[in-house]
């Protein structure tokens, strides 16, 4: 091409942008690299021959600006064009062209809420983003999470936990190879079967003493013995203090000593970046470069750094946690360094195995308190089962018919992991058919939302929006609840899925129905407990923020011990 005039050059920058959303478009490009060579290095180049038109100020704005409007207008006219191989799935405009509004949304903690809407006004397949769809489909949950289903999709390249000195520490959670995961997942398995999970118990109801204990002093304390506390706090504190015992040993004491070193806040601030960059991996790079951005998840790593050394020095009675973290690191084969991968699944566990917990418990308790009635339901058919027994045993609760009602009912409206279970097709395999009329192209990623499913009305009815526990204590599906509304009885339970469904569900889920029910048992047989009186009770669920798992806020409680 002559570039001695200036329309020669413009084409040629045109031609370039052009290549250059071929190239995005096929590679995806995460690296740091690639994203400099295509939006910096390239149009840098084409400055150079309209230096003999422009000023060079003028022929690098000239150059960059042309560059940019053609790369863009090119990647926007495509994904709104009938070519696009998701062009007939219907979504907001923005969504259609970007995954920035996702971000934005998430920036805000509104995911949960925001997906929810989007269906309200769109139906059960939503557009959510250029390569991006959202289904709330229950006959379509097997193929994208169930045994038949795919695996992770690249929302979990920007969920990764973090990067340290050069490594990148990933765990079981983000792993998007089938294969390895199975690999690795054994160990999880193994660690949370049958007989491990009583010996867990153990450590579980001295951690309970632990939490009855404080919430007695608390009350005793007071000069006319209500207590005054935090709830949401405390039951953090609680399942804090369990993970700590399940996979370093027992490290943490907050039940006891409180939270003066900010372990808590710690976490959650390592939570923000990632529930942001996972609408948008190839930004994490260069978010990870910036100590200012990223110190919240790099001192969420020197954190679990230290636990994981401190448990490595000590020989524990009985396998926990970590020694199936160990048993992992030993035998896996993919590559992954021993000492990191341990590193990794510590930081997973910290997560996975003390907010998750912590935030349904907390709603439990809000829902109770919000309907006194069903407070009282419970206390009775508690001190029922126990029948003056002095202590709370994990069998004996786990039959008790409204206890898991309450339980499911929490679960059903306000899912640990509310919105984002992200899966795609896997690399290679051209797509995959999700129905007999829905095929999924490769590059596209699907998630499902369980706070939306949960409170959809084709799959709970009557009354998705409110807590009302009896729906999970119908005697059959054919002789469901007599209710007084006019919508049908419907209790879809292959539509409930807050523990996630597939050979990539919550590994945990035994231990932490055993710790929630014990946890519920306990505070309600002992006290009564009502919302403090300058708390706002529809504060607490405006507050509720979705950092890929729900971050809670203060749950204020007027708490005082039963005369039993």
């Amino acid at each position: 091409m002559d570039f001695s005039s200036i329309p020669s050059i413009f084409t040629l920058v045109a031609l370039s942008a052009l290549c250059a959303h071929v190239y995005f478009h096929r590679n995806e490009d995460t690296s740091v690299r690639g994203s400099i060579l295509f939006l910096l290095v390239l149009p840098s180049l084409h400055t150079k021959f309209l230096l003999n038109y422009y000023p060079a100020l003028q022929a690098t704005l000239t150059a960059f600006s042309l560059y940019y409007v053609v790369l863009f207008t090119s990647i926007i006219a495509y994904r709104l064009s009938p070519f696009h191989p998701l062009y007939k799935y219907p979504g907001p405009l923005c969504c259609r062209i970007t995954k920035w509004t996702t971000a934005q949304v998430a920036l805000l903690g509104e995911t949960h809420r925001w997906v929810r809407d989007l269906h309200r006004r769109y139906g059960p397949i939503v557009r959510t983003g250029p390569n991006e769809l959202s289904i709330i489909d229950k006959d379509m949950i097997p193929f994208i999470l169930g045994s038949q289903g795919m695996p992770r999709g690249p929302l979990w390249d920007g969920r990764l936990f973090g990067e340290k000195d050069g490594k990148v520490y990933d765990s079981l959670i983000t792993l998007r190879n089938q294969e390895e995961h199975a690999k690795l997942r054994k160990h999880w398995n193994r660690a949370f079967a049958a007989a491990p999970v009583k010996g867990y118990e153990v450590l579980l109801v001295r951690r309970m003493k632990q939490l009855v204990q404080g919430l007695e002093k608390a009350c005793r304390d007071s000069p006319n013995e209500v207590g005054k506390i935090d709830l949401a706090k405390w039951v953090s504190y609680l399942a804090y203090d369990f993970m700590g015992d399940l996979a370093f040993n027992g490290v943490f004491n907050l039940l006891v000593d409180g939270d003066s070193a900010g372990l808590l806040k710690g976490m959650y601030d390592a939570m923000v970046l990632p529930s942001i960059t996972q609408h948008i991996p190839w930004i994490l790079p260069f978010l990870r470069s910036l100590p200012v951005v990223n110190a919240g998840m790099s001192g969420f790593i020197d954190f679990a750094e230290a636990q994981v050394k401190q448990r490595l020095s000590k020989t524990p009675k009985h396998p926990d946690l970590f020694h199936y973290m160990i048993e992992a690191a030993e035998e896996a084969d993919s590559g992954m360094n021993p000492e990191s991968l341990i590193l990794q699944n510590s930081l997973l566990a910290i997560v996975a195995g003390s907010d998750t917990t912590a935030s349904i418990l907390s709603n439990v308790f809000y829902y109770l308190m919000r309907y006194p009635d069903y407070y009282k339901h419970l206390q009775e058919e508690i001190d029922g089962a126990l029948d003056g027994s002095g202590s709370v045993e994990a069998d004996r609760l786990t039959n008790l018919a409204f206890l898991n009602a309450v339980l499911n009912e929490t679960l059903r409206l306000q899912p640990a992991v509310p919105t984002y279970l992200n899966r795609a097709p896997a690399i290679g395999s051209g797509g995959r058919g999700l129905s007999t009329s829905m095929f999924i192209p490769e590059g596209t990623a699907v998630f499902v939302s369980p706070y939306t499913i949960h409170r959809d009305p084709r799959y709970f009815s009557p009354r998705p929006d409110d807590f009302w526990p009896e729906r999970w204590v119908q005697t059959s599906a054919k002789t469901p609840l007599i209710t007084d509304d006019k919508e049908p009885f419907i209790l879809a339970r292959d539509a409930f899925i807050p523990f996630s469904v597939g050979p990539a569900n919550c590994a945990g889920k035994p231990i932490a129905l055993i710790e929630m029910r014990l946890a519920i048992a306990n505070t309600v047989r002992r006290f009564d407990m009502a919302f403090d009186d300058d708390f706002d009770p529809d504060q607490w669920e405006r507050e509720l923020l979705d950092r890929f798992v729900i971050v809670k806020g203060q749950l204020n409680v007027a708490l005082r011990l039963r005369r039993l």
